[in-house]
Order: structure tokens, then C-alpha cells, then sequence
């Protein structure tokens, strides 16, 4: 089954998220999607990250119901940072059955240089790229499938920031996720 891996701290999980993970199914062929919480992104800083359980039940509460996603918590029981080499090759004995393909931002082929064992994502991984803000699909990337999604300008810091400024984000958000952050007063100070 072709997997596509959706990597990200989903600090929190949004409604962006959710519209790129059901465009990459319904629209490429991706049969499922897996969003790989990571526990420590190395090009990223810790500060304001919620814990990762949390990140977990939110991911869980917002693809509840729809068996082409799955929440993936594998990064977590790994060594930190975590980096996409280590997790692929841990995916690929577990599950010798799929064929796992990687779901990025457009904003994130300019630093792929800067991942470990980069060359060697590139030459066994598919990379699904979605547009970002900012960020031009110049098809000229090896072992790339440019995604033709929808421009999404929301983002988790988005969020964040709103949620601190007293601002309701009800519609930024799931449901269930709105409901779980509003009950635990996450991200208000």
C-alpha cells in the first residue's frame, strides 16, 4: 500500500493539515496517509511545543473516523532529534509491506540539503510536495511529485498567536481539536 508520510510537530493540528492530507489521497496516488508526529524537529526550537501526548490526541481527535489516516507516534520511542532517515528505515522493517512516500511543503525543498542522509531520501523516497506561500513548484526536484493542491495559508504559529490574542480560531480548527484546546487552555499565555 502506497503510504504517504506526513511529518510535522502539529503544534496544533489545523484545518491546512487536514485539507493537504485529503487532497494527497484523493488526488495522487496516495492510498493512506500517515501524520508522523515528531518529537523534536533538529531545525526547529522546543519552546512553546506541547507535550507530546497531547500533539498525539490532537492528530487522533481530528482524522477520528477516517481510516485513509492514521497518527503515527513511532518518532516519540526514537533517539532526539529525530531525523526522516531514521524513521523511514525503522517504517520499512516494520512494515515491509508499504511503500512509503514522504508529504512536504514547497518551503521545505529549500533546507532538504540540510537533512541527514538527504542524497540518499532522494534517491529512495517519492517526495510529495504541496505548495507553500512564497515558495514557487519549479518541477525541476529529483524523485518529486508536485501536488497541484490548493494554496493554504494557515499555519500552526497562526494559531498560536491567535489563541494568545483572545482570538476565536474555531474555524483554523477541527472540532474535536477546538473543543480539547479550548478545555485545556492551551496556548492562551
Amino acid at each position: 500500500m502506497k503510504t504517504g508520510l506526513f511529518f510535522g510537530s502539529f503544534n496544533p493540528v489545523h484545518i491546512g493539515h487536514l485539507a493537504i492530507a485529503n487532497y494527497m489521497v484523493e488526488f495522487t496516488d496516495l492510498q493512506q496517509v500517515w501524520f508522523v508526529i515528531s518529537a523534536q524537529n533538529p531545525l526547529k526550537k522546543k519552546a512553546g511545543l506541547l507535550e507530546d501526548y497531547h500533539r498525539l490526541a490532537l492528530v487522533r481527535e481530528a482524522i477520528d473516523g477516517d481510516n485513509r489516516f492514521r497518527a503515527c507516534d513511532v518518532e516519540f520511542k526514537m533517539p532526539k532529534p529525530s531525523y526522516t532517515i531514521d524513521t523511514l528505515t525503522y517504517l520499512r522493517e516494520q512494515y515491509p509491506d508499504r511503500e512509503f512516500a514522504i508529504i512536504m511543503g514547497s518551503d521545505g525543498l529549500a533546507t532538504f540539503n540540510k537533512w541527514k542522509n538527504y542524497k540518499e531520501i532522494i534517491k529512495t523516497t517519492a517526495r510529495y510536495i504541496y505548495p507553500r506561500p512564497g515558495f514557487e513548484l519549479l518541477n525541476n526536484e529529483e524523485n518529486c511529485i508536485f501536488a497541484r493542491a490548493p494554496l493554504l495559508e494557515i499555519s500552526s504559529t497562526f494559531v498560536r498567536e491567535s489563541i494568545k490574542k483572545k482570538k476565536d480560531v474555531r474555524y483554523f480548527l477541527h472540532d474535536k481539536v477546538y473543543k480539547y484546546l479550548t478545555e485545556m487552555h492551551f496556548y492562551e499565555k
